[in-house]
């Protein structure tokens, strides 16, 4: 490492924040992680059920505190306590269909918790950022796929506004100052989950991204999916969107501060994406060929402010329907998600994806996954625990953690959990040829369903005996597929 060793990660406890702290940690950073649990869990103690399945993941530790960026004085003391050499910002409120009914909110939250936040940073000479924007920042546009130097400004829905009046303040305070030293990375629909599938999307409101919507219906949570517009000028009339795997999404940002280490940028911008646009429809397809189960869907009427097509800077450079993403992930998981459209939402955009060559070029990152990886890995524990078929990682979240955070046993509700001669206990997906020292002390190990080949044992462990041996459990477990 260079001089940089400690980034502070604001929203770190969120779906993209936890995944990107594991990037950060196994690049060798020291993260110091601050969250409201206003769209994350909260558990007991104030603790973060996420970061806490993170510092398994890594074997490291995150240094986390409970705080608002509205409390500008905490927020203070927490700099002053650690010498921070870079902040990430996620921390913001993120619903486009909430934002448009409760526009205070989003304004108040977004846009005065950044102000403290630069405000706190300058105050402690730390002029280095990663500011996390988003492809809406774009409005409806003019040409496809995005790149950079698209306009701004003509934003649809007061979410994206919140990241366009930021981006906007972000250039008057770097051209005032040239201390400052900024990456904002664009980005839209991350999807999927780390490939252990310990931690994933946990949405805490009913404002949620379409992903986690198709697996909550697939798993008999909700009775159908909503697909909100079905008469867009796309390739099924849903809306076209560019999805990016969270793990590529997170490396962007590890390669945006190793850009800021090496090159004083004042302010630069970059898409983060696949380049790929994929309908509402064809995203259901998907999911469909992943799961193996059909998803049931209502199309109704458009909202109000949505688009046909958007590109995002941060993702694959691809563009996908709803319709597309929902059959590729019913394929993986060999399941049906039932659907239903209605009308459009207000804000909502017809088409978006990215052009990603920026990025790529002066950032050296590209995306790695495809869209049926992004649906997989999680489908792999659940044929362990229900006999399905194979697949990757986000099936595999929504499988092994049906209740998100709330049925694990850090900071959680251990109500769910398996019980082992009648207590509540955290069990993990193990081969029977894990180490003696996982199994000794354990209960009787209870014996998983047959997978064909070989069968697994889902062996109950201490919490010490999770930190030294769960992931390498995992590891063992992902090169049997």
């Amino acid at each position: 490492m260079s001089a940089w060793s400690t980034v502070f990660v604001t929203g770190g406890a969120g779906y993209i924040g936890s995944h990107c702290i594991v990037e950060l940690l196994e690049a060798g950073y020291s993260v110091v992680a601050v969250d409201n649990f206003t769209n994350s869990v909260n558990g007991q103690g104030g603790e973060a059920p996420s970061l806490k399945r993170v510092e398994q993941i890594t074997g490291k530790t995150v240094t986390f505190y409970q705080c608002d960026l509205l409390d500008k004085p905490r927020l203070n003391k927490i700099f002053c306590e650690h010498k921070i050499d870079c902040v990430i910002h996620f921390a913001a409120m993120k619903a486009v269909g909430e934002s448009m009914q409760v526009p205070l909110l989003y304004y108040k939250n977004n846009i005065i918790g950044t102000i403290n936040l630069l405000e706190v940073m300058k105050e402690n000479d730390c002029y280095q950022l990663v500011f996390s924007s988003s492809c809406t920042v774009y409005g409806d546009p003019e040409h496809l796929p995005i790149t950079e130097d698209h306009p701004t400004g003509s934003v649809t829905n007061v979410y994206g506004r919140t990241k366009f009046f930021i981006e906007e303040m972000l250039k008057d305070i770097s051209h005032a100052e040239k201390s400052w030293n900024i990456i904002s990375l664009r980005y839209f629909n991350p999807v999927g989950a780390h490939p252990s599938g310990l931690i994933g999307e946990d949405p805490t409101k009913a404002f949620t991204n379409l992903m986690p919507y198709m697996a909550q219906v697939a798993m008999g949570n909700k009775p159908s999916l909503t697909i909100f517009g079905g008469d867009y000028d796309t390739v099924d009339g849903t809306g076209v969107r560019d999805y990016i795997h969270i793990m590529d999404l997170a490396s962007g940002h590890v390669a945006a501060l190793a850009k800021l280490k090496k090159d004083h940028l004042r302010l630069k911008f970059y898409n983060l994406g696949l380049g790929i646009g994929l309908s509402v429809r064809q995203l259901i397809e998907e999911f469909t060929a992943v799961t193996g189960i059909p998803i049931r869907c209502k199309i109704g009427p458009r909202r109000v402010g949505d688009v046909d097509s958007l590109t995002y800077n941060l993702g694959t450079g691809q563009g996908v329907s709803v319709l597309q993403l929902l059959r590729t992930f019913e394929a993986i998981t060999k399941t049906s998600v039932p659907f239903q459209i209605e009308a459009r939402r207000k804000g909502d955009i017809v088409s978006m994806y990215a052009n990603t060559s920026l990025a790529a070029q002066e950032l050296g990152w590209k995306s790695k996954y495809t869209l049926e990886q992004m649906c997989k890995l999680c489908v792999r524990c659940f044929q362990v625990m229900v006999d399905a078929h194979n697949g990757e990682d986000f099936w595999r979240w929504q499988t092994m953690n049906p209740k998100g955070y709330r049925n694990n046993s850090s900071g959680g509700d251990t109500g769910n959990l398996p019980k082992v001669n009648g207590v509540a206990t955290p069990v993990i997906c193990v081969w029977p040829n894990l180490t003696a020292q996982a199994r000794r002390g354990a209960p009787e190990p209870k014996r998983g369903r047959a997978l064909g080949i070989r069968r697994v044992v889902l062996v109950a462990l201490s919490s010490r005996e999770i930190d030294i041996e769960r992931q390498e459990a995992y590891n063992r477990f992902n090169e049997k597929f």
